[in-house]
């Protein structure tokens, strides 16, 4: 396994009366795509906050690359590239004016902040948009600036606070594809998001946060096996399966939910046992789905509601 990039150790907040992270420990490894997975609330942004030293923690310490983070480390700052949920960028500057700007926060030399201006630009496919104001850019290609202009100073580690809000499918893809193609090229990626398909998506490794605590961390296959059930069937409702029900609670757990039943096995069962008994019924399989566990079922499982209720 790589050593570690980035160390937590029993990191807590409280704003007022809210505990918005409760005792928090985590490693991230050096050059590891790493996944924090959570409803919104959960914790995601005060921990990104942490580590990029906006605020200091009320207790417990957070290492990057071996020095402390602290809101008066600004020298460990020019290692993280920090990707905010809300758009920092200028409307009424061209994207490349934009990068200029934030290419100069850090000092790097003109010629070589030029250079890397060009090619972060071609990167995203936004060098011939370069001389357009921002304020006419899609909230995609605003996005895809906005993490670029993370990345001038060549960061060791790189935190996305839930990069894709508000993006179009075409737009997700490709700031994905950029940056697996980053994490490839070494980079240490700390992504936060309430969508379970971008954490099975990109992410290597994934913690699940809710209120303040991490319940769940591992690998994405791994988290899965804790599922008490590895797969789920679902079943078109209508009169035939209305009147089998006793078929299917043979074999689990049957959820009424609007349109189908969804099955839970409590044990394994051979899925041609399942499909003879249901055609002995004059069930069609057309009606029956499988379904392969998913982050959200273990979510419900670990905490009783739903992702993103």
């Amino acid at each position: 396994m790589s050593a570690s990039m980035i160390n937590i150790q029993q990191i807590s907040k409280k704003y007022a009366t809210i505990t918005a992270l409760d005792a928090v420990t985590l490693e991230v490894h050096q050059q590891e795509f790493f996944g924090l997975l959570g409803p919104n609330g959960a914790g995601k942004t005060t921990l990104m906050n942490l580590l990029v030293g906006y605020h200091n923690p009320d207790s417990g310490t957070i290492t990057i690359d071996g020095d402390n983070v602290t809101q008066d480390s600004l020298e460990i700052r020019k290692r993280i590239g920090f990707v905010p949920q809300s758009l920092a960028l200028y409307d009424e500057l061209t994207g490349q004016e934009n990068l200029e700007v934030f290419g100069k926060m850090f000092d790097i030399p003109r010629k070589m902040l030029m250079e890397q201006i060009q090619e972060q630009l071609h990167a995203v496919e936004l060098y011939d948009r370069r001389k357009d104001k921002t304020k006419t850019y899609s909230g995609g290609m605003k996005r895809r600036l906005n993490i670029i202009a993370s990345l001038l100073h060549d960061p060791k580690v790189l935190l996305c606070d839930e990069p894709t809000v508000g993006v179009d499918p075409q737009s997700r893809n490709a700031i994905f594809e950029f940056l697996i193609s980053l994490n490839k090229q070494g980079k240490t990626i700390i992504y936060t998001t309430h969508y379970m398909e971008e954490a099975e998506r990109l992410c290597t490794r994934i913690g699940i946060i809710d209120h303040g605590k991490i319940i769940a961390l591992g690998a994405t296959d791994k988290l899965l096996e804790q599922l008490t059930y590895e797969e789920t069937i679902a079943i078109i409702k209508n009169p035939s399966t209305e009147e089998n029900k006793k078929i299917f609670e043979k074999y689990g757990a049957l959820v009424e939910e609007d349109d189908h039943f969804e099955l839970k096995p409590v044990k394994r069962f051979l899925l041609s046992e399942f499909f003879a008994d249901i055609e002995k019924q004059g069930m069609q399989y057309s009606w029956i789905e499988l379904h392969r566990p998913t982050l959200e079922a273990l979510f419900l499982q670990l905490t009783g509601r739903r992702l993103r209720d």
